[in-house]
C-alpha cells in the first residue's frame, strides 16, 4: 500500500502554487522498514525515518562485514510520529470508527471528517 499512498499525497503549498508530491521525509513504524520500501523511498529521494527491526539487526551481525551499513535513523524526527499516534487513539475512542460497521467507505469517512470537526471544535473551546 505504500506506494499507493505516495502516489496519493498532495502536500499543500503555504503560497500560491501546486501542491507537493514528494514530502522530504517518511516517519513510519517498524512494519515499513522492509527492503523494497526503503528503496522505494530512496528511488522518490524521500528521507525514510524508519527504525529497524530487530530480527534485520541480528541478521546483518550475523553477515558481518557483508551485511552491510544499517540504514540512517534519525530518533529526533522519530519522536515526532507519537502526535500522529496519539491522534489515531483519540479517533479509535469513537466506537463507530473503530468497529468499522459501515459498509460504505463514504460513510465511514464522513464518520471520520464528523469525529475530526467535534475534536477541532473541543479545541478551540469558547474563543471567539
Amino acid at each position: 500500500m505504500l506506494p499507493n499512498l505516495l502516489d496519493g499525497l498532495r502536500i499543500r503549498r503555504a503560497g500560491p502554487g501546486r501542491p507537493r508530491t514528494t514530502p522530504t521525509a517518511v516517519i513510519a513504524d517498524r512494519a515499513y522498514s522492509a527492503r523494497s520500501h526503503r528503496q522505494l523511498l530512496r528511488q522518490r529521494k524521500i528521507t525514510p525515518v524508519i527504525p529497524v527491526k530487530r530480527d534485520q539487526q541480528a541478521n546483518r551481525a550475523r553477515l558481518g562485514r557483508a551485511g552491510g551499513r544499517p540504514p540512517a535513523f534519525d530518533a529526533e524526527k522519530y519522536k515526532k510520529r507519537h502526535v500522529i499516534e496519539c491522534g489515531f487513539n483519540l479517533t479509535k475512542q469513537w466506537r463507530a470508527l473503530a468497529t468499522r460497521y459501515d459498509k460504505l467507505a463514504l460513510t465511514y469517512r464522513a464518520g471520520l471528517v464528523l469525529h475530526a470537526i467535534i475534536q477541532w471544535l473541543k479545541a478551540l473551546g469558547d474563543t471567539p
